[in-house]
């Protein structure tokens, strides 16, 4: 039975939400799961190579305002249908055009921006459908769901670009997305926009969000929290790949190929998220955010420290790594819909995502430019200060906002 303040029907809903994301997702891992290939028969650098995984989050963030937006106005299902056939879309045109760094990136480009219709709107599909007293859990399972797309992803890309050719990898990867548009279209029934909006869905309207301190708190952690996730899941394959090579010489061989442990990682960080959001709701949600962030930011460099450790330990270090990633995501999201203000709630998670994905853009970006600085992609140094890159905003998040406090 539904408690006081639900609707019967909620768990139908966040089943059928969270099947539609990790559907959508086929392709999110795609161009890391393939790094190692590519960049090699490419010949690209790590510069180029990582902002082909970092303009992904470029489309995201240039799309978000306006699709996720879009959802205080028109029914969110809406949006997440019609952003489903353009990552559709972009994974086709990889497949059938890429052939460099250029092209590449633009059909990552595309594929980013389907990304920004599926999943805050997705969200804005739930908190519109779904509420009560559990509803900062119902948010907090919705965005581990990221995480198990990812994973799927992950798994899927390499299994098939190893059977098939990546092209294939590229063209099955377009089949989630289809799927989804289809399972929500018929499965999601229709809700009516609401009955007045006093504001337009433009940038400059959205971004009247910050003025609220919580708000602009949570978008900063946000945007804290996707440098270091994104950057890490855009070069994991390809360190992965390294660290392998280098242990080799194991007296235990590898079992898994550097996708699939990818994959793995993934997966394990998942309860972590949900667990961070129980625990920020015991504990305190700011204490637990800035916790978690100095300990990834210390972490970050450990595993850059793990790259030449035997495979053992450097998969154990990554797991940690990961699970440190993650465990403030649905703290932060589940925050930042609690702050907002109900009628402005989609500006918020768009400004919110459009922070948090643009700093997904530079992360992957700075971490090739850091590889290449540090000697390139077979260079201990050059891994070492890459991962480090990753976990600079996490080290100084907790001071930042203690300086801040001491200010005010």
């Amino acid at each position: 039975m539904p408690r006081s303040g639900e609707q019967p029907g909620q768990e139908r809903i966040i089943a059928l939400l969270c099947l539609a994301e990790v559907l959508s997702m086929s392709g999110f891992a795609t161009w890391p799961a393939l790094l190692p290939q590519l960049q090699e028969t490419w010949r690209l650098s790590g510069k180029e190579a990582g902002l082909v995984g970092g303009v992904f989050f470029c489309g995201y963030m240039l799309a978000v305002p306006w699709l996720s937006g879009l959802t205080d106005r028109i029914d969110a299902r809406r949006v997440y249908f019609f952003s489903c056939l353009l990552t559709a879309a972009g994974c086709l045109g990889f497949a059938l055009v890429a052939e460099g760094a250029l092209t590449a990136g633009l059909f990552q480009m595309i594929t980013g921006a389907g990304l920004a219709g599926t999943y805050m709107p997705g969200l804005k599909a739930l908190t519109d459908r779904v509420g009560g007293p559990r509803q900062a859990r119902y948010v907090a399972f919705y965005t581990s769901t990221f995480g198990i797309g990812a994973s799927v992803s992950y798994a899927l890309s390499g299994g098939i670009a190893d059977a098939f050719g990546w092209r294939n990898a590229f063209v099955l990867a377009a089949l989630g997305p289809l799927l989804a548009s289809a399972l929500m279209l018929a499965m999601l029934r229709p809700l009516a926009p609401p009955a007045a909006v006093s504001h337009r869905p433009g940038l400059l309207h959205m971004l009247g969000v910050l003025k609220d301190r919580a708000v602009l708190g949570y978008v900063a952690g946000y945007a804290v929290h996707c440098w270091e996730l994104f950057g890490l899941r855009a070069w994991i394959v390809a360190l992965l790949a390294f660290g392998f090579a280098a242990g080799s010489a194991a007296a235990v061989p590898v079992p898994l190929s550097p996708a699939s442990a990818a994959a793995l990682i993934n997966l394990i960080g998942i309860p972590a998220s949900i667990l961070g959001n129980e625990l920020a709701g015991r504990f305190g949600r700011r204490r637990l955010i800035l916790g978690v962030m100095l300990l990834s930011g210390v972490l970050a460099w450990l595993a850059g420290l793990a790259i030449l450790w035997p495979w053992q330990l450097l998969l154990g270090v990554l797991l940690l790594y990961n699970v440190a990633v993650m465990a403030d995501s649905a703290a932060l999201t589940a925050g930042l819909i609690a702050a907002a203000d109900p009628r402005r709630r989609g500006a918020a998670m768009a400004v919110y995502s459009m922070f948090g994905f643009g700093a997904g853009f530079f992360g992957p970006l700075l971490f090739g430019a850091v590889l290449d600085g540090g000697g390139g992609h077979l260079s201990a140094t050059g891994w070492l200060l890459a991962c480090g890159s990753l976990g600079l905003g996490s080290l100084l998040a907790p001071l930042v906002t203690r300086l801040g406090r001491l200010r005010r």
